[in-house]
């Protein structure tokens, strides 16, 4: 059995409850970049007003949510020196890499020119976003 607590759980330190909600992903758009997730992941909208919007899964947990930045430049992968740099990326499990991969083109996705695992896809959302598809 595994010691992992399940997404959404909450854990006690020194008295106080945390509860991981959600990772924020800037982009230019919010709303748009939302919708991308929304189709490719097929969760729920909790909130959504212009430049904002909350994603989550159906069965609970935490989710995605997004925020609208002017300025917001999308990462250069592979890193590059003087570009910006990806401050991080989503690690997405599927049942099957290729149909899971064709599914994030179709909705918007491009697959990254550099990949560094044969097992793993790494794809870029509309807003230059990495993210990954693995199986395990």
């Amino acid at each position: 059995m595994s010691d992992e607590l399940p997404a959404g759980a909450t854990t006690h330190v020194d008295g106080v409850g945390y509860s991981l909600s959600a990772t924020v992903l800037e982009s230019r758009d919010a709303n748009a970049h939302a919708d991308f997730y929304r189709r490719l992941l097929g969760w729920t909208t909790i909130d959504e007003e212009p430049g904002w919007v909350i994603l989550r899964p159906p069965g609970g947990g935490s989710g995605l949510s997004f925020s609208t930045d002017e300025l917001y430049e999308p990462p250069v992968w592979p890193a590059q020196p003087g570009a910006q740099q990806m401050q991080d990326h989503l690690d997405i499990h599927v049942d099957d890499l290729s149909a899971a991969v064709e599914r994030a083109l179709a909705c918007g996705a491009t697959l990254a020119e550099y990949q560094p695992q044969d097992d793993v896809r790494v794809l870029v959302d509309p807003a230059g976003h990495l993210f990954c598809h693995f199986e395990s």
